[in-house]
């Protein structure tokens, strides 16, 4: 980990500067594996199984069989966490099911929005190094409770054909209605296009290596809507003198362990604090299980030092960190001036896990800069809103001319016509 001190303003874009992988020569293989599954189905999903998961499949689909025997393999510590995680989740994403009001433009004119739900979701879960089950529920959870008719999931399986059990458990936990033993890009394009076993859905939700990525991307341009643009994970904290260094560097590597292209950023207006993360992140780096990833992570993440917090906050702003943790005295303060960050963590008893499990945030965020513009993933995620409107006679008068007005100025007759009938008519 690298520690640059008070760099001029200049040089903030270089420093914050996200890894970059070239993935244009996968781009030919991912528009390969799509065509081909759009054309043949649950035949070509199968050998692509066989070929990248190296497992041999009849059937694609998860039974309940399968299910059953999964809950029981479970501890009863960890369905009781997976519960209650649940239960926090769903209670944070109910309350954003708010009404929408009808609103009179002006007399006789009424307009109002309907929020639906989108019918058929589609969840991807990678399997990858580590079993996501916290996604199944920040992902499923909240399409419930949205109301979407259909909830499909699909995961790799391992070489004997099975899924990990708490990634089963939290599927039927969280109510999805259809799970399948598919991984990456095959998966993606069976959710996308739909064979003669996976439904095609509208919209694809979840996060995936650069192969899963890119075949997001593709299949968005025309077939199917996504959650969001995603890239590697990230975290950012910002410590004052107040902060305890093994809490800081605690942080930083639980980002730094998700894999070779996460980033861990901190942002310092102390040299003492910097150096004392440094250490505290040395230190426990070499007692990690997957030391080897976090490693490589750590080499392009940094500990900035800045002259004071008016440029502690400009460039946490400029950055646009997918988690923000803020461990300083006035930690309520500064967040109030944040205005680019996915999910933000006050305080110094707050880490950034306890949002990627249970707190009841979503941890589906915005990553690579895309927090400048975009929202993680909320209950708004699975609905879309239908607009509405109603005139009266009344309303027909008061509104009327305006848009004939309107309509014959942009050389519309037509439209000016449809308003001018119905005039006419009262």
């Amino acid at each position: 980990m690298k520690l640059v001190k008070y760099p001029d303003k200049q040089q903030w874009a270089e420093l914050l500067a996200r890894p970059a992988f070239d993935n244009s020569s996968l781009l030919a293989t991912v528009q390969g594996v799509l065509s081909d599954i759009r054309t043949r189905g649950d035949e070509a999903v199968k050998e692509y199984e066989l070929k990248f998961d190296h497992v041999q499949l009849s059937n694609l689909a998860v039974t309940e069989a399968e299910i059953d025997e999964a809950e029981a393999a479970l501890s009863i510590e960890l369905k009781n966490a997976i519960r209650q995680a649940k239960e926090n989740i769903a209670k944070f994403h109910a309350a954003q099911d708010t009404p929408l009001p009808c609103i009179e433009t002006m007399p006789g004119v009424k307009c109002w929005q309907k929020a639906v739900p989108i019918q058929k979701v589609g969840l991807y879960i990678p399997g990858g190094t580590a079993p996501l089950f916290s996604t199944v529920l920040m992902l499923a959870v909240p399409a419930k409770i949205a109301g979407c008719k259909e909830i499909v999931l699909c995961t790799p399986p391992n070489a004997e054909g099975k899924v990990h059990p708490a990634v089963l458990f939290s599927a039927r936990v969280a109510g999805v209605n259809r799970i399948f033993k598919i991984g990456g890009v095959q998966a993606i394009g069976a959710m996308a296009y739909g064979t003669q076993s996976v439904p095609k859905v509208y919209k694809i939700f979840g996060p995936g290596n650069q192969y899963v990525t890119a075949a997001k991307q593709c299949v968005s341009l025309r077939d199917v809507a996504i959650d969001m643009p995603a890239g590697p994970s990230e975290v950012e904290v910002i410590a004052d003198d107040t902060a305890n260094p093994a809490f800081v560097a605690a942080d930083l590597l639980s980002q730094a362990e998700h894999g070779a292209d996460s980033q861990a950023i901190c942002i310092t207006s102390s040299e003492h604090i910097a150096q004392e993360v440094m250490n505290e992140v040395e230190k426990q780096v070499a007692a990690l299980p997957r030391q080897a990833l976090a490693q490589k992570s750590l080499d392009h993440s940094r500990i900035i030092v800045v002259h004071d917090f008016e440029e502690v906050v400009d460039i946490t702003n400029e950055y646009a960190p997918e988690h923000l943790i803020i461990q300083t005295k006035d930690y309520a303060q500064i967040a109030q001036r944040i205005h680019s960050a996915g999910s933000l963590f006050l305080g110094h008893l707050t880490p950034e896990s306890a949002g990627d499990y249970a707190s009841g945030t979503n941890h589906t965020l915005p990553t690579s800069g895309y927090a400048h513009a975009y929202s993680g993933v909320n209950l708004d995620s699975f609905r879309k809103k239908m607009t509405y409107q109603e005139i009266t006679p009344t309303g027909l008068q008061n509104i009327g001319n305006i848009v004939e007005v309107m309509a014959e100025n942009e050389g519309l007759f037509a439209h000016k016509n449809a308003m001018t009938l119905r005039l006419k008519s009262i």
